[in-house]
């Protein structure tokens, strides 16, 4: 066991700034941080995932390896229950707090299998083995069964055909659906599961107080869009597997859960069918019915939520770039500030039993998400109780603060700007604007660096990096956050513009060196300014980003979401809306050179968008343009090296533009890596 440690961290944090070493690539590509939270039922421990990324270069290459751990609530001593080469996902305790359940493939295992761990030592069993990876489950609150969720078995024709080379894929059809079983928790898996005859695909089951009903969501087919935009929360009977009620709301859905007298249900989602985030939190009836919005008024987000006792609910929120904790009364009254905004930014949350202790994963801007504790009987507030990064206390870290500017048309905008740290009153210097996905997203005032997004390294390289949260986002709203709905790259893509102007304007950026990125929507509003506003821009960086809207509609995994929370109208409605807002429309006048960045294998935005991109701007334009493509990687990049390969070639073609010489682009080998080739082959 390990104490946390906080004097070293103190004695690190208080060294002179021009002691400690920067942020590098190489030093983001070892972050560790906190996904996944689960607290005993007495509140005395906490079981958590630890993301381990793999180290380029350094054995076999792929995505992070994931820990399972347990820490004291309140000593703080910690400890590795399943390490090394693993991926622990799904962490629970057992009912009687005596065991943690997790899933994993080890052992043999073919598939994702669910395993139990005993709490005070001893090795795993396996408790469930499906045909299938296990993609969710929860134990029945005595203990004695699980209900776990997998697909359903493979035809054995399939196999035999795939054997003698008949491997065609019939696109979006003969997918199998996601079904719920039921197994005996102690039969060690050897009980053949009871699998439960429901219509579609199931995700999200929560057993009830006394074990007799499954609260579930079900979506009509296994497909993504499906799951986003048609998933409804039915009440199934244990013993007989028929839905025995549901509820009437049709909108996106992150959770469900049962109030402990199994009386109502607590949900997490959107407000509507046309609510781009479920982040609203309502109760309903266990019986069934429309459920009721407990904070019609909330001006930011739910992202967590359990039920403290039957008639009370704690959940966190986002509210701009802060987060906070808060709790509510099921009839709406007795809203109350737990844990008020300014402190870390809060993303997952778990209580105890008695409601009275919580566990929380959160970050700040001077650390990844770690796990955090609050005593909310005492309104004790947040004590860190994990340190999985120690060596950031050596690193200067830049200050990091939320800013607001008003665009064009009065709205006042907000975002995270850092700045960097060597930068002189009266100093203009270049600036990266880094985009956010979704556009249902937001960044809050947390720790914002990571592979594609260079926040803190660019601001020790010397660049103010902006962060902003632009009509769309998430985390002030539904208002706000359906303003940019069926104005593609429109006053949305202006506020950028004006964040940019906000910053010449206070004498802090130079406006002939402003540079973007971002991934995804961010990589749309990415290549939409280096072609429609190409003369606001230096340099682009976009990643897995639309290019093409009518062709993106035809090639995405998420048509149904797009239309409904996005353009609002098909492309067949008005074609000329989606030429004209489609980046390689403007292609034409491109004075902005712009690398590109995409998965080969990515079904959300298809890398066709990225090579459209590429090829109108060969032909028409004269800007410097490259495009980069990662085999095996979808949507956003999970390897190691990929990560890697992807951090330098972002900073590198930045620099070259916003503070090197420009012209031609750098070359396209990296020297890094070359040169950590040549050392291992000399």
């Amino acid at each position: 066991m390990r104490p946390f440690p906080a004097v070293l961290a103190t004695l690190l944090a208080l060294a002179p700034a021009a002691a400690r070493a920067p942020l590098t690539p190489e030093l983001v590509a070892k972050i560790r941080h906190v996904t996944e939270v689960a607290i005993s039922p007495a509140g005395d421990a906490v079981a958590y995932v630890l993301s381990v990324p793999r180290t380029p270069f350094e054995g076999e290459d792929g995505p992070a390896r994931a820990e399972l751990h347990l820490v004291g609530a309140t000593s703080g001593e910690d400890r590795t229950f399943v390490g090394g080469d693993v991926e622990v996902s799904k962490v629970a305790f057992t009912p009687d707090g005596r065991g943690i359940a997790f899933v994993a493939k080890r052992g043999g295992d073919a598939h994702d299998a669910l395993w139990l761990i005993p709490r005070d030592g001893g090795e795993a069993r396996r408790v469930a083995a499906p045909a299938a990876d296990v993609e969710a489950f929860e134990i029945a609150p005595d203990g004695g069964t699980v209900a776990f969720l997998a697909k359903d078995p493979e035809p054995e024709t399939d196999a035999k055909l795939r054997e003698n080379g008949f491997r065609a894929e019939v696109y979006e059809e003969g997918s199998r659906n996601v079904r719920v079983f039921l197994a005996p928790l102690g039969a060690g898996g050897t009980s053949e599961p009871r699998p439960l005859d429901l219509p579609g695909t199931a995700s999200l089951p929560r057993f009830s107080p006394d074990g007799s009903r499954l609260a579930l969501a079900l979506a009509p087919t296994p497909l993504v869009d499906d799951e986003y935009m048609k998933r409804t929360v039915h009440v199934v009977d244990v013993a007989t597997g028929k839905i025995v009620a549901s509820v009437d709301h049709a909108a996106k859905l992150e959770d469900v859960r049962f109030s402990p007298d199994g009386r109502g249900l607590m949900l997490i989602a959107g407000e509507d069918l046309h609510d781009p985030s479920p982040g609203r939190l309502f109760v309903v009836p266990a019986t069934g019915g429309k459920p009721r919005n407990l904070l019609p008024d909330l001006d930011g987000e739910v992202v967590a939520a359990a039920w403290s006792d039957a008639s009370t609910i704690v959940y966190g929120v986002h509210r701009g770039t802060g987060a906070a904790l808060g709790t509510v009364g099921i009839d709406g009254s007795g809203e109350r500030t737990l844990v008020a905004r300014g402190g870390p930014i809060l993303t997952k949350l778990a209580l105890s039993r008695d409601g009275k202790r919580a566990a929380l994963v959160a970050s700040a801007p001077t650390h990844p998400e770690e796990v955090f504790v609050a005593d909310l009987a005492n309104d004790a507030g947040l004590v860190r109780r994990t340190d999985s990064n120690p060596w950031l206390a050596g690193v200067a870290l830049a200050l990091q603060e939320t800013i607001r500017w008003k665009a064009r048309d009065g709205l006042e905008i907000e975002g995270v700007l850092i700045r960097p740290p060597d930068a002189r009153p009266g100093e203009r210097r270049p600036l990266i604007l880094i985009v956010h996905g979704g556009p249902e997203s937001h960044v809050s005032d947390g720790w914002v660096t990571s592979y594609s997004r260079p926040g803190q390294v660019g601001a020790a390289r010397g660049f103010y990096v902006l962060y902003p949260n632009y009509r769309g986002s998430t985390g002030r709203g539904v208002s706000f956050s359906k303003l940019d709905q069926g104005d593609y790259a429109g006053a949305e893509f202006d506020d950028l513009v004006d964040g940019v102007e906000h910053l010449v304007r206070e004498g802090l950026v130079d406006r002939a060196r402003v540079g973007i990125t971002g991934g995804s929507y961010g990589g749309f509003a990415t290549a939409w300014a280096a072609t429609k506003l190409t003369e606001h821009f230096a340099a682009a960086v976009m990643s897995f980003g639309i290019s093409d809207l009518t062709s993106k509609f035809g090639t995405t995994d998420i048509p149904n979401e797009m239309f409904l929370v996005h353009a609002r109208k098909y492309p067949w409605d008005d074609w000329a809306f989606y030429l004209d807002r489609s980046p390689i429309r403007h292609t034409a006048n491109t004075e902005t050179p712009i690398l590109i960045l995409a998965g080969k294998d990515d079904t959300r935005v298809d890398p066709s968008q990225s090579m459209e991109l590429f090829r109108y701007l060969k032909t028409r334009s004269k800007a410097p343009v490259r495009l980069v493509l990662y085999p095996g990687e979808k949507h956003g990049n999970k390897k190691a090296a990929a990560r890697y390969d992807f951090s330098l070639r972002q900073l590198r073609w930045l620099e070259h533009y916003l503070a090197g010489p420009g012209g031609a682009p750098p070359p396209y080998r990296l020297p890094q890596l070359d040169s950590r080739v040549g050392d291992s082959a000399g």
